[in-house]
């Protein structure tokens, strides 16, 4: 589908897109989603029937923009936080030729790597909902929309959003990047892993990790970390703690909020051992599903540490 053709024929006949080869309609949603029932009852909705003023993106691109809905694909949404935080890579997958301003038609398209091509998916802006509540990736801003319909598409790309419940993180990470990806075992950790993660940063390589769990699936254990479920790794440091050095990690929840609660989160009291200035530039206090974890407590929670660059 040509983007560019479609929108002008919409915009000259005064009318909003309809994709019929992703429809709104129970067929995108897949039927195994769903019990039967709440299948029937799914909702669609333009951003321009939901708010007043929608944008496709407010104040720019943020992994904080994301918050996890009803479908079970945190392993695209962990790659996809990852990648707020290397811009280079954004403007591949999110084309500026578009928003909700000027030349509004309902269309929108987003570019995913295929098999050594950017592919161009072109979208309606119409968004599943069930019983008023979002069942895909929802804004924290609520009139920010660039979350929701990007996931519309690769959801249009994988054939249904039934088909990114369940995935792999290192998939996501190179259909959003063209790059190469290397995971690491952190249950059998390479002996220099400290390098390799201060090596990843330095790089701007994106990082995600994950818990074991195929049983138990989005279980949060008593120290609030989920099982069976993908995060973005969004830091790695080492700072002055108390009288030699710490290396830590920092690491996002995709569903926006639910962080760790043992040494280096939020409110422990490593951080009164830190030098104010260091504490203030690195601990974000809200549950944003943010949080610091020491390299040993990260290698006991996670089992996969997952890194993607554009060149090996």
């Amino acid at each position: 589908q040509d983007f560019n053709r479609l929108r002008a024929l919409c915009l000259s006949q005064g009318l909003l897109f309809e994709d019929a080869t992703f429809p709104a309609h129970i067929s995108s949603i897949g039927p195994n989603l769903l019990p039967e029932d709440k299948l029937r009852r799914i909702q669609w909705k333009r951003p321009t029937e939901l708010q007043r003023n929608p944008y496709l993106i407010v104040d720019g691109v943020s992994r904080f923009d994301i918050m996890q809905g009803e479908i079970g694909d945190c392993w695209m949404l962990a790659a996809l936080g990852s990648l707020t935080l290397q811009k280079q890579y954004l403007k591949n997958v999110i084309p500026k030729d578009q928003g909700f301003q000027d030349d509004y038609a309902g269309i929108f398209h987003f570019r995913f790597w295929q098999y050594g091509d950017w592919v161009d998916v072109v979208i309606d802006d119409q968004l599943p909902f069930l019983n008023g509540r979002y069942l895909s990736v929802h804004p924290r801003t609520s009139n920010e929309f660039w979350p929701s319909l990007l996931e519309k598409a690769y959801a249009k790309l994988r054939g249904s959003y039934q088909n990114l419940h369940g995935g792999y993180l290192s998939d996501s990470l190179v259909d959003l990047t063209g790059g190469v990806q290397v995971q690491f075992s952190l249950k059998n950790p390479p002996p220099d892993l400290e390098e390799i993660l201060k090596a990843a940063e330095k790089s701007q390589c994106l990082m995600g990790c994950s818990t074991s769990g195929q049983l138990r699936r989005n279980i949060e254990l008593r120290d609030g970390i989920v099982q069976g479920h993908a995060y973005t790794v969004t830091g790695s440091v080492k700072i002055r703690y108390k009288n030699g050095w710490k290396h830590i990690i920092r690491i996002w929840n995709p569903w926006g909020h639910g962080e760790w609660q043992g040494p280096w989160s939020d409110n422990s009291p490593q951080w009164d051992h830190v030098e104010p200035k260091c504490r203030e530039s690195l601990l974000r206090n809200k549950d944003d599903g943010e949080f610091w974890m020491s390299c040993k407590n990260f290698q006991e929670q996670f089992s996969w540490l997952y890194i993607c660059n554009s060149t090996p």
